[in-house]
């Protein structure tokens, strides 16, 4: 090449374009910290959240909302069916006793059997499901067609018989265990089909490489992190239990007593004459349940990453 031949050279200078840049300041993510900032814009979540408040508070000390007995002494029959009077702000049932402490101390058995149920529902649910979807094989065809089996049998119709048959023994604990025994079925299917999408993740695969056992990445791993569909459905659950609890007292198998489905059953005689003695139980028992039921819902769009997408 000759000494005199022309080079021509692209021009140093160049400009620096910032094209990705970190911010530090940026506030951390994750999946409950997604959904507590979906949540918290919601008028609907605030109202679900203080009615439900209200319903605990009023199931754990009901004598801050009144100091009348619900029943006994309290009741006298010159005031059946009467109406709303100084002290007693919704009226009297057909026996004379005060709907509003009858409606705030039947709180504590629907609460407490709900609770109970939803708990027991969860647990063995969660149980059967997630050593179904992780060790897979055999115990899985086992466990599924056990869960097949309980998911066919309506479980109000099974806590009948049971209660039926365990009639001496009735209380909270047995009418829990009567609910919740034979409803974990949807709770073990959500649970099962989230453990096998939890256990193909890297961070599973690699705890496994490491040599912890697979008991252990099951416990540390797979289930803290497979649980957020199953609070939602055990939020759902709860709103289904209570109202079970006052079916199975409207059909007189339930604890009886102070109850907002016996209050109901007990109204229905007298509808036409008195109807806010059933009025107002009814009421009492639907707005508990949408309460529940509306924070479920709203959960269960708030950790959906799907259902966030699609607003």
């Amino acid at each position: 090449m000759s000494s005199n031949s022309t080079h021509y050279v692209a021009p140093t200078r160049t400009e620096t374009v910032v094209v990705d840049q970190l911010r530090l300041s940026e506030k951390k993510s994750n999946l409950w910290l997604d959904a507590w900032r979906d949540l918290r814009r919601r008028p609907t979540f605030w109202i679900s959240i203080v009615f439900s408040l209200l319903i605990i508070v009023m199931a754990v000390a009901p004598t801050l909302f009144t100091s009348v007995a619900p029943s006994g002494g309290a009741c006298d029959l010159a005031k059946s069916n009467g109406g709303p009077e100084a002290g007693h702000p919704l009226g009297f049932t057909y026996l004379g006793c005060d709907i509003w402490s009858r409606v705030v101390h039947g709180t504590s058995i629907s609460m407490s059997v709900g609770v109970l149920a939803t708990v027991i529902s969860t647990v063995i649910g969660l149980i059967m499901g997630t050593l179904a979807g992780f060790y897979g094989g055999f115990l899985d065809s086992l466990l599924s067609r056990v869960g097949d089996i309980f998911f066919t049998i309506p479980y109000i119709v099974a806590a009948v018989v049971v209660m039926s048959v365990l009639a001496e023994y009735k209380n909270v604990f047995v009418l829990a265990l009567a609910i919740g025994g034979f409803s974990w079925a949807s709770t073990a299917r959500i649970a099962r089909a989230e453990v096998l999408r939890v256990k193909q993740s890297d961070y599973v695969t690699a705890s496994i490489s490491i040599g912890l056992s697979r008991f252990r990445t099951l416990l540390s791993h797979v289930i803290p992190n497979a649980m957020a569909p199953v609070i939602v459905v055990t939020t759902l659950g709860l709103g289904t239990a209570i109202v079970a609890e006052a079916t199975l007292s409207f059909l007189g198998v339930g604890l009886g007593g102070v109850s907002w489905g016996a209050d109901i059953s007990q109204a229905q005689s007298s509808i036409r004459t008195a109807p806010f003695a059933l009025l107002w139980p009814s009421l009492a028992l639907t707005i508990s349940v949408l309460a529940f039921i509306t924070l479920g819902e709203l959960l269960r769009d708030a950790v959906d990453p799907k259902s966030r997408a699609q607003r």
